[in-house]
C-alpha cells in the first residue's frame, strides 16, 4: 500500500515539542538479541516444530516448547512465527494495561516501534475505555519493507482454549487476537503474546499462526468459512521472507517497549498520580 498523505513515520518536530509522550520516544533501537540473530541465520525450520493454534493451551504448562524463537512454512501455505523476549523489571500487568492504552493514539503506538509503527485507532472510535478484549484495533505499520493496513480483533484467552482462571492463579497474561487485512473480508491468522513472571521481571512468548488453514471470512468460523478461507489461502500462500520479517519486527518492538514500559506505566498507568 502507499502511505496516506496524512500519516507519517516517527514524531515530527512539533510532536517532539508538544506531545505528553515525547520523553518516551526513542528512535534509536537496541540490536537484536543473540537468540533472534541465531534464528534468522538458521532460516525457516521444519513445520512440525511449531505446534498449531489448537495447542495454545499448552503455553500454560511449565517449561518451554522445543522451539521458542524461529519461523516455518506449512504445507497449506501458512507461516508460523514464534519469538521469546526477556523483559527485566516488567510485569505481565504492565502489558495488559499497554494493550488497552496504546490503541487510542498514533503517538502512543509509535513508542512501541519508532521505525515501523504509523497509526493506531480503535474501530469503535472510543478512547475512554480501559480494556481491549472484544474490540478491534486498526493499525498501519511496516513489517519489513512492506507497509500494511491491518485489523487486530482481540478475543478472550478462553476462545483459544486457555484456562483464564489458571492464568490468573499463575500471575500470567495472554493477549489473544485474530488478525486480518483492513479493507478485505478475511481474517488471516491468530496471535498470542503470553506473559509469565520470571525472576527479575517477566518473559513474553509470542506466537503467530498466519495464512493457510487459519484464514476465514470474518464471522464465518464454520464449514463454509473453512472452505472459502482455504480457497483464499490457496491463491495467497505466504513466503519465508514474510516469516523472517515478522520475527524481526516482533523482536524489535517487544524489546524496545520493554525498555520504557515500567516508566510509561508509572507515568500513565492506572496508579499514576494526577
Amino acid at each position: 500500500m502507499k502511505m496516506p498523505s496524512h500519516l507519517h513515520l516517527g514524531y515530527t518536530s512539533t510532536e517532539l515539542a508538544q506531545s505528553p509522550y515525547a520523553a518516551f520516544f526513542r528512535d534509536e533501537m537496541a540490536p537484536l538479541p543473540e537468540h533472534v540473530k541465531e534464528a534468522l541465520l538458521t532460516g525457516g525450520q521444519a513445520y512440525e516444530l511449531f505446534p498449531l493454534v489448537d495447542h495454545a493451551d499448552e503455553l500454560l504448562e511449565p517449561g518451554y516448547w522445543p522451539l521458542e524463537t524461529g519461523f516455518g512454512l506449512g504445507p497449506d501455505g501458512s507461516v508460523q512465527v514464534f519469538v521469546l523476549t526477556q523483559m527485566p523489571k516488567v510485569t505481565p500487568a504492565m502489558w495488559d494495561w499497554w494493550f488497552a492504552w496504546h490503541g487510542s493514539e498514533a503517538q502512543r503506538y509509535k513508542l512501541w516501534h519508532p521505525r515501523a509503527h504509523i497509526s493506531s485507532k480503535w474501530a469503535d472510535e472510543r478512547s475512554d475505555l480501559n480494556h481491549y478484549i472484544g474490540r478491534t484495533s486498526k493499525v498501519v505499520e511496516y513489517v519489513g519493507p512492506e507497509l500494511l493496513s491491518l485489523t487486530i480483533r482481540f478475543v478472550a484467552p478462553a476462545i483459544l482454549g486457555l484456562d483464564e482462571a489458571r492464568l490468573k492463579r499463575q500471575g500470567e497474561v495472554a493477549i489473544c487476537a485474530r488478525g486480518g487485512i483492513a479493507g478485505t473480508p478475511m481474517e488471516t491468522g491468530w496471535l498470542i503474546h503470553h506473559l509469565r513472571p520470571v525472576e527479575g521481571g517477566c518473559e513474553m512468548r509470542s506466537r503467530f499462526w498466519l495464512g493457510g488453514n487459519n484464514v476465514r471470512p470474518r464471522g464465518m468460523d464454520n464449514a463454509i468459512g473453512k472452505l472459502l478461507g482455504g480457497v483464499a489461502a490457496h491463491f495467497n500462500p505466504l513466503k519465508a521472507n514474510q516469516g523472517a520479517d515478522l520475527l524481526v519486527h516482533c523482536a524489535q518492538e517487544m524489546n524496545h517497549l520493554a525498555g520504557i514500559l515500567p516508566a510509561l506505566y508509572k507515568k500513565f498507568g492506572p496508579h499514576a498520580s494526577a
